[in-house]
């Protein structure tokens, strides 16, 4: 007589676990890969980008920490190295370059006074070439890199396109002059203030009307009819003027104004800085 085979009953759990594909359940020990660091603030990078006629994506191959003499000036709780890089793209430069490049970087230790880890890491770095020596680069500030990530990249990428656009919004250097105009009813008026910049000109405008909420604009032209709309943040005309804007009317400015003309400019301007929000570069 023959034997009938005995059914397997499988759990809950069991059911589960067989479900689970055969690639996964091979790899019980992968762990997932970190994600990207955020890029540094959007000022502090556009601070390095102005000054380097540089942008490279780059891996570090090698690392060597530089002791006595030469590392002198490096400020506490940094280390100096000679970083050899192997460069991965050229995001800006005034021409070709070796693949393999070597600096001095300052390196921020952590609290242990360790370094960071420097081999095969990706960064991205801002710097200028130094005379008579293809292979080596100068960093246009002791710690001008940070950690790639697309969002890094993408930033640095946008940068280096607008400090090299002649369309590009020039370094404000200060208030060139400023105007206010009331208006035909009370609370009503315009105020306008020009500044002083490296190239082309640069207006402010705010206007008030009754029962509507203030406006300002900005223009890149000398026709200030040709307004644009305040800019969103982390854009570059966005730092120009948060970044470069005084933080008060300068006493000139308003010297010979009559009182409510320089009551409201100062209203009107602090008005813009607010909407600019600050410039933060940590």
């Amino acid at each position: 007589m023959s034997r009938v085979p005995a059914l397997r009953i499988l759990t809950p759990v069991a059911i589960a676990l067989a479900a689970v594909p055969a690639t996964l359940a091979a790899q019980p020990g992968k762990q997932q890969e970190a994600p990207p660091p955020p890029p540094p603030p959007y000022a502090w990078v556009a601070d390095l980008a102005v000054k380097a006629p540089m942008v490279i994506d780059a891996t570090i191959s090698d690392a060597a920490k530089i002791k006595g003499p030469e590392a002198a000036g490096v400020p506490p709780g940094y280390a100096r190295y000679y970083l050899t890089v192997d460069v991965t793209a050229l995001i800006r430069a005034p021409g070709a370059l070796p693949p393999q490049l070597g600096y001095v970087y300052d390196a921020k230790l952590d609290s242990s006074g360790k370094p960071p880890k420097f081999k095969k890491a990706r960064i991205l770095l801002f710097a200028r070439p130094v005379a008579g020596m293809p292979g080596q680069i100068q960093l246009v500030t002791p710690t001008a890199q940070f950690a790639w990530s697309p969002a890094g990249e993408a930033m640095a990428r946008s940068l280096a396109s607008a400090v090299a656009s002649p369309d590009s919004p020039p370094a404000v250097l200060g208030i060139a002059n400023a105007f206010h105009a009331a208006g035909a009813l009370p609370g009503e008026g315009e105020s306008q203030i020009f500044l002083k910049t490296t190239g082309h000109p640069i207006s402010l405008s705010v206007t008030r009307k009754q029962d509507q909420p203030p406006v300002w604009t900005v223009s890149l032209t000398e026709v200030v009819e040709n307004a644009l709309p305040p800019p969103k943040r982390d854009t570059f005309l966005w730092y120009r003027l948060a970044c470069g804007l005084p933080r008060a009317l300068p006493a000139e400015t308003l010297s010979g104004l009559e009182s409510a003309d320089s009551d409201a400019l100062q209203a009107d301007y602090a008005l813009i800085l607010a909407g600019l929000g600050p410039c933060r570069r940590s």
